[in-house]
């Protein structure tokens, strides 16, 4: 779509150099920018001239860059001790786009999109991943992916500050994983993307809820639970209100599904 509201493009080289103001927005990817009027918008800032690094790799985890392509991420093959990576190609898998889109969207704008079914929010907050934030004029903060996200299509970021990367620790990586996705129809939107991990002793079993919320929700165990306390604790975390509806499910589907798709996970993982 050509945006007939945009009279200037700036390519900053560092981010020091923006002057932020009303009527800029940050142009990763584009691929949501460019899908409908922007009518507020009137400067595109391209974050492309930066050059950061797609994907770093540390003893520390995994720094995804904000930047950071969706087919650079599915391309990804880590260290053999990072079992989780292959949870990156189904959360992939789980996004409402064709496959040719993921050449120019990126993780970040996924993540700053902050929609209920937004897959990279589903992936770097079931991986426990760190936002670093770049507000304007102040020091870089770093947010939890899980907390980064507030309600549908809300999030912590202030005025004219930028995500500039995830990090996935080690830590997190290395556990074994299991999900379920469930959807209306075949390729629809996610009523329920549900991912839990647990490292290889069975104990730290964290459970990321997402889809059926508004934003993400973790419930965190010492060790695998049993059925009626992985149950108890959903119910007790999430009231019946607590739960999002659309037109890709009612609250009271999307709550049953989770409990469901939830149970799977824990068998699976027992």
């Amino acid at each position: 779509m050509n945006l007939n509201t945009i009279v200037e493009v700036k390519r900053p080289k560092a981010f020091d150099q923006i002057e932020w103001r009303d009527g800029h927005a940050f142009l990763g990817g584009g691929t949501w920018l460019f899908s409908e009027p922007q009518v507020s918008v009137d400067t595109l800032v391209d974050l492309d001239q930066f050059g950061w690094p797609a994907l770093t790799v540390t003893p520390q985890g995994l720094e995804i860059a904000a930047t950071c392509r969706i087919v650079e991420l599915h391309d990804f093959r880590g260290p053999p001790e990072w079992q989780a990576v292959p949870l990156f190609d189904k959360c992939i898998d789980a996004f409402l786009m064709s496959f040719k889109i993921w050449n120019a969207a990126t993780v970040g704008g996924n993540v700053v999109m902050s929609l209920p079914a937004g897959a990279m929010v589903s992936l770097t907050a079931a991986l426990e991943g760190v936002c670093t934030l770049w507000p304007q004029n102040d020091p870089p903060r770093q947010v939890p992916t899980v907390d980064f996200v507030t309600g549908m299509h809300t999030n912590v970021l202030q005025k004219g500050e930028l995500l500039r990367s995830i990090m996935l620790p080690a830590s997190a990586l290395k556990k074994r994983f299991a999900m379920r996705q469930a959807s209306l129809t075949r390729y629809g939107r996610s009523a329920a993307l549900i991912i839990a991990t647990v490292d290889d002793s069975g104990e730290d079993f964290l459970l990321t809820i997402s889809a059926a919320t508004p934003r993400p929700v973790h419930l965190r165990f010492p060790k695998t639970p049993t059925a009626s306390a992985l149950h108890r604790a959903i119910d007790e975390r999430l009231a019946p209100g607590a739960w999002f509806a659309d037109v890709h499910g009612s609250a009271p589907y999307k709550r049953h599904i989770t409990f469901f798709l939830a149970e799977q996970i824990r068998a699976e993982l027992s």
